[in-house]
């Protein structure tokens, strides 16, 4: 078993759009980056790969002009790779998003599907909650959204 933890925060800003694990949830604002910004999928990428001692996003995935505005699916899709290559699957994965609003219960269950198909585990493997920061700092100011990820690995056949 291994287990990685990994914590994506991004600036919210009008003009983009707000993606949460495959998701485009209607808001006013939504994701500054240079990939879609999906901060979920970047967590849950970032926590496999430190699973797996194989160092941050950046280093797969820097910010060149090849990875502008690429789908955080395909991010998923490649590190998915990389841990089908090492003989690990997806034990569990438990993601947490801190944001003001919208309120997001209502996409939860699609996030977890989403999520679970790329990971190639069933949706019993994966748990996604939403929270807000309470009004406090930039996220509770509305300002930003942050994603929480630990996965827990096994390898393939145990």
């Amino acid at each position: 078993m291994r287990i990685g933890f990994a914590t994506d925060i991004h600036r919210l800003v009008e003009g983009r759009r707000l993606m949460l694990s495959g998701v485009c949830v209607p808001s006013p604002v939504g994701e500054q980056a240079h990939s879609d910004g999906d901060v979920v999928y970047h967590a849950v990428s970032e926590a496999i790969l430190g699973a797996l001692a194989l160092g941050d996003l950046g280093k797969h995935f820097p910010g060149t002009p090849e990875f502008k505005d690429i789908d955080s699916s395909i991010i998923v899709k490649r590190v998915v790779a990389m841990m089908d290559e090492k003989g690990y699957e997806i034990n569990n994965v438990d993601v947490s998003i801190t944001l003001e609003k919208p309120k997001l219960a209502p996409f939860i269950m699609e996030m977890r599907n989403n999520l679970g198909l790329l990971l190639n585990t069933s949706i019993e493997n994966v748990s996604v909650k939403a929270g807000t920061n309470e009004g406090i700092d930039d996220i509770g100011k509305g300002l930003a959204v942050k994603a929480d990820a630990i996965v827990m690995l096994r390898k393939k056949g145990e």
